[in-house]
């Protein structure tokens, strides 16, 4: 016995040749990625630093550089250049829901730890450490234990990790966490 696949024309495979191939360009167009990990995937839009420094001023989100540059390739400016939306989404929720003084230390610049949830990557934003802020992560997130480095880790309700390094708050936004 002999099995023959039926004929299909070429005007039957369009529609869904079409349908794939849009779902193919939505995935590998320039600027957009699909990230995947420990949370659901979603579309990272990158953000320059004078759109991220837009939304943080709307916000009441302050910033600083030790440098006072906003350079990516130099350790001591302060970027937010190739920031990740939902990072900066994370730190205006932070700041509307503490009501804290909110001031970010650290970026997207070169000088931090690598990896794929990285600052370099977009991923993570350092805050002032305050005791308004500290207070309000201790309450209101979960102690999740020590990270290999020692720094206690907080996890908040969306994912986000927010890593006590001493003088500074290294926070992973996986997601934006209520927007």
């Amino acid at each position: 016995m002999v099995f023959r696949a039926p004929h299909v024309s070429r005007m039957t495979l369009r529609p869904a040749l079409t349908a794939l191939a849009l779902v193919l360009g939505v995935l590998f167009a320039p600027g957009i990625g699909v990230v995947s990990g420990t949370t659901d995937a979603y579309a990272v839009t990158k953000l320059t630093h004078s759109q991220a420094t837009a939304r943080f001023s709307s916000s009441g989100v302050g910033w600083t550089s030790s440098g006072g540059c906003s350079n990516r390739n130099v350790s001591t400016c302060t970027s937010f250049d190739q920031l990740n939306l939902p990072s900066a989404q994370g730190a205006q929720t932070l700041k509307s829901a503490s009501g804290c003084a909110l001031t970010i230390t650290g970026g997207t610049e070169t000088g931090h730890a690598s990896g794929t949830y990285s600052h370099w990557n977009g991923y993570k934003l350092d805050f002032s450490k305050t005791t308004c802020v500290t207070n309000y992560i201790k309450g209101h997130f979960t102690y999740i234990g020590l990270r290999g480095d020692g720094a206690a880790q907080y996890k908040s309700g969306s994912g986000n990790i927010y890593a006590d390094e001493g003088n500074h708050w290294d926070t992973t936004f996986y997601n934006c966490g209520g927007c």
